[in-house]
Formats: C-alpha cells, structure tokens, sequence
C-alpha cells in the first residue's frame, strides 16, 4: 500500500477542540487485572478490597509489661513467646511483649513500669516469682488489650473501589494477607523517536539537533496518567519505522517526526503500510498541525504520532496524548481553565496555542516569547498555554487555557548553590534583593548562614 494516500475515514484537520474529544473516544477504559501489592501504587482499585478476617486477628498487648489474671499479685510463669498455646488461671501472670498474643485468660496488661518482682515464693520445686502491681492505681480489667477486630471486623470494606492507592493503602493492604490487588492498570507508553539528525550528548554540529524528547517524555508520560516501558531510537527508513510500529506491544505508541509527507517522512507511511486505522490525520491548530492519531490493526495500541518540532510535540502531548491517557484510565475528558491575556492578540487562520506566564500582580497571563514551533524557551518560562481562536483575543476578557502537567517554580536566591539573576516579578527587573529575617540578616558568601529557602509557586489565577 502507497504511503502517500490518506485512508477515507480518517478525521482530517479537525479543529483542535474536536481532536481532542475525538482522541478521548478512541481510548476505552482498560480492562481491570490484578496485579502484585508492590505494583500497585498509583493505580485505581477496581473492587472493594474487604478484611478477610478481624482485624487484628488477635487480641494483642498494646505495651511491654505482663499478662496477668485477675487481682494481684500474681504469680510469675515463663514467657509464652507469641503462643496463642499459653492459658492463664487466676493469679497467673506472664511477661509481654507489645504486639504479642494475649493468652486466653487475661484480664489485663499490667505494664513494665507499674510491676515490681519480688523475691521467690513457695518451697522446693514450687517456688515461684511474685510480681506485684505497684502503679499508682490497681491495674483495670482489659487494660492494654487490643482486642481482635479493634480495627476492622472481618467482611469490613477497608478501600472502597475507585481510591487510587497511596503508599497508606498498599500497607493496609499487606497488612490484612493482600497478595494482589485488583486495579484500572497505569496505561503503558512506548516511545519511538525518529531523526538520523538527532544526537544524545554534546554540543550539536551543523545539521545536527540535540534530542529533546529522551530525557523529558518518560516523565511528561508520567505526569499525564502513564508508565513508558521503552524508548527505542530509529533511524529514518521505512521499513525500520514499520517493523518497530508491527512489534510494539504497550498500549499506547509515542513518536516523534516522521509525520509529514515527504520522503525523509515515514512514521505516516508506516502505519498506513501496516494497515492501520487513522482516526486523525492533521489538526487545524498551529504548531502541532501535521498529528496523527491512529490504531494498529487486530486491537492493536493506539499511536499518538507527534511532529518533529520540539514545541509542536509538546503541546500535541496535552492535545491528543492526554485525553487518550485519560480515557484507557477511565477519566473524564482533561478540560480547559480560564485565563486573561494580558494583550491583544491578533486573529489568524487557525487555533494557536502559545505558552504564557503570569502577570505578576494581576489575574492575566501574557505571551512568553519564544514560541515558534521549533523552540522551548518559552515552554520552559510559561504557566499555562492559551488557547487562541482563529478570531484571536481582546486583552483582558475571559479566554480558555490549558494547564501544564507540571508547575513551575522559583527558588529565592541566598541558598546555597543558588544565583541570583534577573527574574521577572521583582521591582527593579534585576537581581534579587536580600531582606532581613527574624533570626538576622541574610547573606550569601561568608558570614551567618542563610536561612532556610523560601519556595514560590506561580501560576495563573483561575
């Protein structure tokens, strides 16, 4: 099959808020599947998870000390170990652990500290030790006992279905016997990153371009709901692009350039050669224009197709990879936020998305610079991404926006290892000043130690 036709039922250059709702529908919540405790951090719980038994499962003491019967003093036998075996009579006492088993027949923990030993009591081989309560107050029936089921009885719900599991919920859930839990999987990315001009290390030549997808998209991938599992690099041939695309087993395919229709373009060709169904082909949305979103035959993964551009992949990241993320994981459509620019934009042919930063001091945001398709500085300076129609924006009237994955933030200089530099936001546009503390002035170089640093979170008022 040619590379160079466009199957019939592809979406072509649909606008940028429909390719988003469309990404959305290609992506059916995946299928629940139990996984090991360990693995299951992060993930949304598909079935109650309920105590198979009371929790505790036994009565416990709750401090070191003697399990003892009835009133004192008592008579003082071995340590039982953590043998439920161990029956106390009346006077009967045993030393206890916190944690241990409370042996049938105990009436209370007296606790280490309110105990005396005294001298062995009897004759012959019936001496025995005699411990005496010498707290402030008899010991009480049933104190310092945790009783079997305190926590939870068995057939409790312990995590309801849908939690996404903290690191609190994995421990609940060793805690009862839990092997595995049944969870919504964390969708699986591989990357596939095209460009015979592309370099891993160094200063690049003529030519050539350093490569700006490796070190971030693992982590972009992260911060929008998936796990990448691989990241290969392929040269820019046909057939080397369509056997990775054939091979690909995760549940979504990432890759970069190749998207065009030139003969150095083979990521669109590929998938067309292996029959695959283009859901996508184009956006009507600068930069990130020439996106392709499409399946793999036989309920294969879907390919999110990103350009070349650095900054034109980025943002079809949060335009197409994002709401096919949310739908495998069964969440809603990532919707807009409401921002003001700062400044007129013009009208132009198509939808911009144009990263933008805060105006300090004010409730609007304004273009950072910076933002052709090719560059990143002003991705790396932005709080959000405007999302300007073809009619453009009037300066301070409401307009809709997209919130990065990731929040930026400045740390205040005069900690070490810090330098100060110009930073937008300070009164004279120039370095930032020191100012004094409570504990005293600070400094950098010699003299008191700074004090601690003092973090700032900026962002848009939404």
């Amino acid at each position: 099959m040619s590379g160079d036709a466009t199957p019939p039922t592809a979406h072509q250059h649909v606008t940028w808020h429909q390719a988003r709702a469309i990404a959305h529908a290609a992506a059916p919540l995946l299928p629940a599947r139990a996984v090991p405790v360990t693995e299951a951090l992060g993930c949304p719980l598909a079935a109650d998870l309920t105590a198979p038994a009371d929790l505790p499962h036994y009565a416990s003491s709750a401090m070191d000390g003697w399990a003892v019967a009835g009133t004192g003093p008592w008579r003082l036998g071995a340590d039982p170990g953590r043998s439920l075996a161990t029956e106390l009579q009346a006077g009967d006492a045993v030393p206890i652990l916190t944690g241990g088993a409370v042996p049938a027949g105990t009436t209370a923990v007296l606790r280490s500290e309110h105990g005396r030993i005294d001298d062995l009591a009897g004759t012959g081989d019936r001496k025995t030790a005699v411990l005496v309560d010498v707290g402030p107050a008899p010991v009480p029936p049933n104190a310092h006992i945790r009783p079997a089921g305190e926590e939870a009885a068995a057939g409790d719900v312990l995590i309801a279905a849908g939690e996404v599991l903290t690191p609190a919920h994995i421990a609940l859930a060793a805690v009862v016997g839990a092997d595995t839990l049944t969870v919504r999987p964390t969708p699986t990315v591989a990357a596939l990153l095209t460009g015979d001009e592309v370099i891993t290390s160094g200063l690049p030549a003529a030519g050539q371009v350093r490569d700006a997808f490796g070190p971030q998209l693992p982590a972009v991938v992260n911060l929008l709901g998936g796990l990448t599992t691989a990241v290969d690099r392929l040269p820019d041939d046909r057939d080397s692009v369509t056997a990775a695309l054939s091979a690909a087993t995760a549940d979504v395919v990432i890759t970069t350039g190749g998207t065009g229709r030139s003969r150095a373009d083979h990521v669109r060709s590929g998938l067309i050669d292996l029959g695959a169904e283009l859901i996508i082909d184009g956006i009507d949305v600068r930069p990130g224009h020439p996106a392709v979103l499409a399946r793999l035959p036989g309920g294969g993964p879907l390919v999110v197709a990103l350009p070349g551009n650095p900054l034109a992949a980025m943002l079809t990241l949060l335009t197409l990879a994002q709401p096919v993320l949310a739908g495998l994981l069964g969440r809603p459509r990532p919707g807009s936020v409401l921002a003001r620019s700062a400044v007129d934009l013009p009208p132009g042919r198509a939808t911009r998305l144009v990263p933008a930063r805060r105006v300090s001091g004010t409730d609007g945001v304004t273009p950072c610079g910076h933002y052709g398709a090719g560059m990143l500085r002003g991705l790396a300076d932005a709080d959000v991404v405007l999302v300007v129609p073809p009619r453009g924006l009037v300066a301070w009237r409401e307009a809709e926006a997209v919130a990065l994955p990731w929040t930026r933030q400045h740390v205040d200089a005069g900690w070490p290892g810090v330098t100060a530099s110009r930073t937008p936001g300070t009164p004279d546009g120039g370095t930032l000043k020191h100012s004094p503390t409570p504990d005293g002035p600070e400094t950098c170089g010699d003299g008191p130690a700074p004090v601690k640093p003092v973090v700032r979170v900026e962002g848009p008022r939404i």
